[in-house]
């Protein structure tokens, strides 16, 4: 055909116009009737030959190993594994390569494959761009490319496949926008881009495709509002839209699309939650999904009149409002998700709309949970669908029992009632749900005892009751279970022993949590049989005893919490044997002996906590060892490191010495007394000591003593709240007022509080220290441990209650510049007094208004050392066993350094105190709402100083008010904004980020000082 071009080009000069036309018309149907019959004689060998060299063009691009190396050159290509010819076996209509592992590219002479109908490449590892000689595959049904790493554009030469049927290139990593030509598919039905890097809106131009049956545009990236154009598609029966970053609402015309079976608009793995009976293939399958796309405003009414649907998923949401009527009509739904949104109901027929679901009798899936929903559960809820497998209605507001008629849905497999405000007792109809393979009703209000029933339940593999009021034994039921892989029940109020039945459930691999209730007696042997479990809890309860050894046959656990127990004997060697063990705290216990050396072999141990036992001897150096920072000692007096424990030796035997000259002088001291006494007799001297002379120690106080003190603990006599406990006003016998602060024994660490604040009150005298007066160790009326403190009675309160206004002068005037200033030096002094000027040097860790008591002369005095600590230096002579990693004190409080590992410091107790001054004078505390964001109450004074502190000041503070009066002096305005600024200047230099940039408590405490003189002094000069 070229050369005819071209000899009728070089004579049409000659020819005229119209002869040109008639002879360019007769060669050409001359060269197409001898190219048919050329065809005619081989069409099926050139045809199959030309599919051949496609293939092994493919072929060739695939990365070693190659899965087509048993595709043979000298066969035909219809005798290869994987392709399909049609019934002559003269062209290749169908390549199924899926799943081969496939590495490498697509060649572009796939587009040579000109017969072909279908095309399987998905679940390879393809990389590369589509080849634009897809277009040519013209007559191609199925092209299915998913589950590889595609990269770039959708080939716009696509469009010349006008007889497409199907286009699949789902979970690909595919680049770019949309492309517009894909509107010239005038005869596409099928389109799948899903599962890409697709980005930019949805194109509007795709509605242009009238005959689109099938649209999946999920799991992209694509922006933007949903084109409310879609809707023209009249016969769309399939749109998913899930996991992108769609916004905005859902158009009101895609609820009139009737031809709609299926609209998928979320992110879930929608297919992990369908009835099992349902394929993602299927055409007639109608359903919604609303999951992380954040789209807003209410669920429409319309939906609900759309009475074929089947499945409706809303969840991961921002839609708000009620659930809108029309739930009776819909008797196909198979699944209902609005979870995680802010959907509203109230009063105690809240939950009245779940009634209207039993007449979806093939519902499989119901999902309220993650909203804003107030009421009680109906008994109707029973009259669901008897194949409800899921109901997830855990993380409202639901109020009330769980009815009896749960008991009916014998289909459940997960019952989610978890984090809500359910009470009453577990009915003992749970038992029932013989399909149940999860059970959550965590974080209730739930009490009783655990029903036996629920051990009738065998297939259950998760159990989580935590964090309710439940109270008995654990029942003994529970050995029935032989799938559990999970149980919960920490943070309840169960008692008794632990029951070896629930410990020899082999099957148990996730975790066992007991943690946080009275469970007593010793732990069983069985426990070795839990060789699965990666983490056991049973710390907070008051087990006894030694720990078994067979805890060494727990070879799969990760994690081992047995804290706060009364756990003694020796450590046992075979924790040797939990060669994965990450966590070991034994802490708080009286376990005895010395800290195994096999420890040391543990190469997977980060954290240790053998603190607060009696642990004596020599500690390893190996392992975990070699960085103290991963392991706590402290509270074990006897233990030391190899130095001092080798000087200890030497010390023991100086002492033993030193013992025998002691007798020796005691037994001369005697002969001389026993002297002296027949000398005084002989006298008959008397010698009149006033009672004056001597001070009476003080009583030691009983729990009754305290009970009867406080009026019973009264609410009443309530004075507040602190982390480990409560503190109460009272009156002793003699009518001496005292504050008893009543430890929480329940609470993890209260013990801890209670010993640290009596060792760090013990070694210091200060007269800005709340006297502690005595403590108190005993027993309750109801048999439980008891303990409380007892303290002078402050009876001007906490400096926080006149910093917040709840306290005042009786003229009504708060805290003036000078009583604030004499406030932070009271504490100034004492803090410098604990770092300082003590003995032992302490650090508070917990300075804050709310510790900063006031007496009635209006000296502040600091209290609550519950998590002070005493530091002790490391010297060449003497090593701190102490640990004092974590975080320690009150959020906004505490010093950056704390957040990244550092050990309490005087520089921590430095910052603590300049956020208190910085609160003292402004009037706001560090967690104010105003401050969110970056900000911060030491960023907001910073902003502000010292040109505009008038912006920041407490408004009682502004100097502009006038002169002060004080003792009948006068202060002008003046010298109070001088002073204030050198306030909030110390408190800055205080509050430096790095505790080595901090000035010290005594500079501190000298730049206070000199600003009261200054105050005072400033206004004796100015009345002269």
């Amino acid at each position: 055909m070229h050369s005819v071009s071209l000899f009728i080009a070089k004579h049409q000069v000659d020819m005229g116009f119209p002869s040109v036309l008639m002879l360019q018309f007769v060669i050409s149907l001359g060269f197409i009737a001898s190219k048919s019959l050329f065809l005619a004689v081989d069409s099926s060998t050139l045809s199959i030959e030309t599919d051949k060299e496609a293939l092994i063009s493919f072929k060739s691009l695939i990365e070693s190993p190659n899965p087509l190396s048993t595709w043979d050159q000298t066969l035909s290509p219809c005798n290869w594994t994987r392709v399909t010819c049609n019934k002559l076996g003269q062209r290749v209509v169908g390549l199924d390569l899926a799943s081969l592992g496939l590495k490498g590219s697509i060649t572009p002479h796939i587009g040579n494959l000109s017969f072909l109908r279908s095309l399987q490449l998905q679940n390879n590892q393809l990389t590369g761009t589509f080849p634009r000689q897809l277009g040519n595959l013209f007559r191609l049904a199925v092209l299915n490319a998913s589950f590889n790493t595609i990269q770039g554009p959708i080939p716009p030469t696509i469009s010349r496949c006008v007889e497409l049927r199907t286009l699949n290139l789902m979970q690909n990593e595919v680049s770019g926008r949309i492309p517009e030509e894909i509107s010239h598919l005038t005869k596409l039905q099928i389109l799948n881009l899903a599962g890409n890097n697709l980005s930019g809106p949805i194109p509007p131009s795709i509605a242009n495709i009238s005959s689109l049956t099938n649209l999946n545009l999920g799991t992209n990236t694509l922006s933007g509002p949903i084109p409310g154009d879609l809707s023209r598609l009249r016969n769309l029966k399939y749109l998913d839209l899930t996991i992108n970053n769609l916004t905005g609402t859902v158009p009101p015309s895609i609820y009139n699309m009737s031809s709609l079976v299926y609209l998928a608009l979320a992110s879930n793995d929608l297919w992990g939650n369908l009835p099992s009976d349902v394929g993602v293939t299927l055409p007639n399958l109608l359903g919604f999904n609303f999951c992380f796309n954040k789209f807003t405003g209410t669920i429409p009414g319309s939906l609900h009149n759309l009475t074929n649907i089947q499945i409706i998923r809303m969840a991961h949401n921002l839609l708000h409002g009620t659930v809108p009527p029309g739930l009776g009509n819909l008797p196909d739904l198979r699944m209902y998700n609005i979870g995680f949104n802010r959907i509203v109901s109230s009063g105690d027929n809240g939950l009245n709309f779940l009634s209207l679901l039993t007449n979806s009798t093939r519902l499989n899936f119901l999902a309220i949970d993650g909203n804003l929903l107030d009421g009680i559960i109906p008994e109707s809820i029973g009259n669901l669908s008897k194949v409800l497998g899921k109901l997830y209605m855990g993380g409202n507001r639901i109020r009330g029992s769980i009815p009896a008629s749960i008991g009916h849905l014998n289909g459940l497999a997960l019952l989610n009632l978890s984090y809500n405000s359910i009470s009453g007792e577990i009915p003992h109809e749970v038992g029932q749900l013989e399909e149940l393979l999860k059970l959550g009703l965590a974080g209730n209000k739930i009490s009783g005892k655990i029903p036996n029933s629920i051990g009738d339940l065998k297939k259950l593999i998760e159990i989580d009751l935590s964090g309710n009021e439940l109270v008995g034994s654990i029942p003994t039921s529970f050995g029935n279970f032989q799938d559990l892989l999970s149980l919960d029940l920490s943070s309840n109020k169960l008692n008794g022993s632990i029951p070896r039945e629930i410990l020899n459930l082999p099957s148990l691999s996730t975790h066992l949590n007991l943690s946080k209730n009275f469970l007593n007696g010793p732990l069983p042997q069985q426990i070795g049989i839990l060789a699965s479990v990666v983490s056991i809890d049973l710390s907070d309860n008051r087990l006894s005893g030694p720990i078994p050894d067979s805890i060494g046959k727990c070879k799969s656990l990760e994690e081992l919490f047995m804290a706060d127990n009364l756990f003694s004997g020796r450590i046992p060697n075979t924790f040797v044997e939990v060669k994965g063990l990450q966590t070991l705290d034994i802490s708080n216990n009286n376990l005895s002996g010395s800290i195994p050396s096999d420890l040391q072999k543990l190469q997977a141990l980060q954290v240790l906590n053998l603190s607060f036992n009696n642990l004596e001897g020599e500690v390893p150096i190996g392992g975990v060892f070699s960085n103290l920072s991963k392991v706590h000692l402290e509270g074990n007096p006897n233990l030391c490191f190899s130095l001092a424990c080798k000087k200890i030796h030497g010390h023991i035997k100086r002492l033993i010495l030193v013992f025998i000259i002691i007798i020796i002088a005691a037994i001369l001291a005697l002969s001389l007394a026993i002297s002296l006494i027949f000398y005084l007799r002989k006298r008959q001297a008397k010698i009149k000591t006033s009672s004056e002379s001597f001070k009476r120690p003080h009583q030691m106080v009983s729990y009754d003593d305290l009970r009867l003190a406080t009026g019973n603990f009264n609410q009443e006599n309530l004075l507040g709240r602190g982390s480990f406990g409560s503190v109460y006003k009272g009156n002793l016998r003699e009518g001496s007022p005292i504050a008893v602060k009543v430890l929480d024994v329940e609470r993890t660490g209260s013990w801890k509080s209670f010993l640290a604040e009596c060792a760090a009150l013990r070694s210091v005298r200060h007269r800005n220290l709340v006297k502690l007066i005595t403590s108190c160790s005993s027993i309750d009326f109801k048999n439980m441990e008891f303990l409380a403190l007892v303290y002078e009675f402050m009876s001007n309160g906490s400096l926080e209650d006149w910093i917040r206004g709840k306290r005042r002068h009786t003229n009504g005037d708060g805290l003036n510049i000078v009583e604030r200033l004499n406030v932070a030096i009271d504490v100034a002094c004492v803090v410098n007094y604990l770092h300082h000027e003590n003995g032992a040097q302490v650090v508070h860790c917990d300075l804050k208004p709310s510790n900063i008591l006031l007496d009635e002369d209006m000296t502040a005095k600091v209290g609550d050392f519950g998590l002070a600590k005493l530091l002790i230096s490391r010297t060449r002579d003497q090593s701190s066993i102490s640990s004092t990693r974590g975080v320690k004190g009150s959020v906004g409080y505490i010093p950056p350094e704390y957040g990244l590992g550092e050990k309490p410091s005087t520089a921590g107790d430095v910052y603590s105190y300049g956020i208190t001054l910085l609160e003292l004078f402004t009037g706001k505390t560090p967690t104010d709402e105003i401050f969110t964001g970056g900000s911060s109450l030491k960023e907001w004074v910073k902003m502000a100083f010292p040109a505009s502190i008038e912006q920041v000041l407490d408004q009682d503070l502004l100097p502009n008010k006038g002169s002060l009066c004080h003792e009948g002096k006068s202060i002008s305005p003046e010298a109070q904004h001088d002073c204030l600024i050198a306030l909030l200047g110390v408190g800055l230099s205080c509050t430096v980020d790095s505790p080595n940039g901090r000035i010290s408590m005594s500079d501190a405490l000298c730049k206070l000082k000199s600003s009261r003189d200054t105050l005072l002094k400033f206004d004796l000069l100015l009345r002269k």
